[in-house]
């Protein structure tokens, strides 16, 4: 220790004992501003995302600023109202009433939200999240006047699933071609790293597409995945007849999303060629009927005779028979033979 150290090593003991305290108790002083700078600065490197209201209870209707900093710049958030502290994802949130907001290039933002009543009582929070890039999220406790309070769901089970590994089987078909439901099979590898053995755990599939919120539904699994085990398991997922471009699969069990896998779809051709044939045929048909209609109303001209030798017309002869098998000419009668 250099001669600066030990001169306010004892300016510190000197102080102390003047103001009667230990020498423990003065050490503790000293180094305690070493250990408070060091927090400090820890702190402001972790820039951990987090979201702040103005305040704490508001009535449906109004509004409720909402303010976050340590987020990304440029990032895309979400800002939803949610119940039951969004334990159930964003079918807790009330969707409809969300806004979203652009982070400054501090990664601050700053945004009205408008208060609703979430589908799910409360406890409830407001929810920020990014809709693009690294995922990240921030909840702020919240309570939405008059609505109802209950307690949160408790778990029973030790279980605790992660996915090792995902996939989607399957291809299209020629009636994907023509706009049929697009099927795939989400085949996962469940592993359970609880102490306790998960007994037809009940999942929960979700579709999405862009920046919507996935649509979920329940997807129970009949079997068990032991402590320490995994297991296979597979669940069929079906998109509206129609649908195409990039989506999103996302499997989730316990309020947490397991696995998240991207489906791109391809766009009905075939329906398009379906249209431009259609285009194409119709009015074809109709211009062929309107044709044999016109050919069938319009006047015919009799047709002439073509003169025969000498110039004069030829006779056409008669149908029903022809000139050979004609009926025999009348013997010609000489004028003079007659008045004999």
């Amino acid at each position: 220790m250099n001669g600066r150290g030990v001169r306010v090593r004892l300016a510190v003991l000197l102080a102390a004992l003047l103001l009667g305290a230990t020498p423990a108790t003065a050490a503790t002083a000293e180094t305690g501003i070493t250990a408070e700078t060091a927090t400090t600065y820890g702190t402001q490197r972790s820039g951990a995302p987090s979201v702040t209201v103005d305040r704490p209870e508001a009535a449906r209707g109004a509004g409720v600023t909402v303010s976050g900093k340590g987020w990304r710049p440029g990032a895309l958030l979400t800002l939803l109202v949610c119940g039951q502290n969004m334990i159930g994802g964003t079918n807790a949130c009330a969707n409809a009433e969300g806004r979203t907001v652009t982070t400054a290039p501090d990664g601050t933002f700053r945004r009205d939200l408008p208060v609703a009543a979430p589908p799910e009582p409360c406890p409830c929070v407001v929810h920020v999240a990014t809709v693009t890039g690294e995922p990240a999220t921030a909840d702020a406790a919240f309570s939405v006047t008059g609505h109802p309070v209950e307690p949160l769901p408790q778990r029973t089970g030790g279980e605790r699933l992660s996915v090792l590994d995902a996939r989607l089987e399957g291809g299209g078909s020629l009636l994907t071609w023509f706009g049929a439901p697009p099927k795939r099979r989400l085949v996962v590898t469940v592993a359970n790293l609880g102490p306790t053995p998960a007994v037809d755990p009940a999942f929960r599939l979700g579709t999405s597409r862009g920046v919507l919120a996935p649509s979920w539904e329940d997807r129970p699994w009949r079997g068990t995945v032991a402590a320490g085990g995994k297991e296979r398991v597979s669940l069929d997922v079906e998109l509206a007849a129609g649908a195409y471009g990039d989506h999103l699969v996302s499997l989730q069990y316990g309020g947490t999303v397991l696995v998240e896998q991207p489906w791109d779809v391809s766009r009905p051709w075939g329906v398009t060629l379906f249209w431009i044939l259609l285009c194409v045929v119709v009015p074809l048909a109709v211009f062929r009927a309107g044709m044999a209609v016109v050919d069938r109303l319009r006047p015919r001209t009799p047709a002439r005779a073509a003169p025969g030798p000498g110039g004069v017309a030829a006779t056409p002869s008669l149908p029903w028979f022809t000139p050979a098998s004609g009926p025999p000419a009348a013997p010609r009668q000489d004028p003079g033979e007659g008045a004999r």
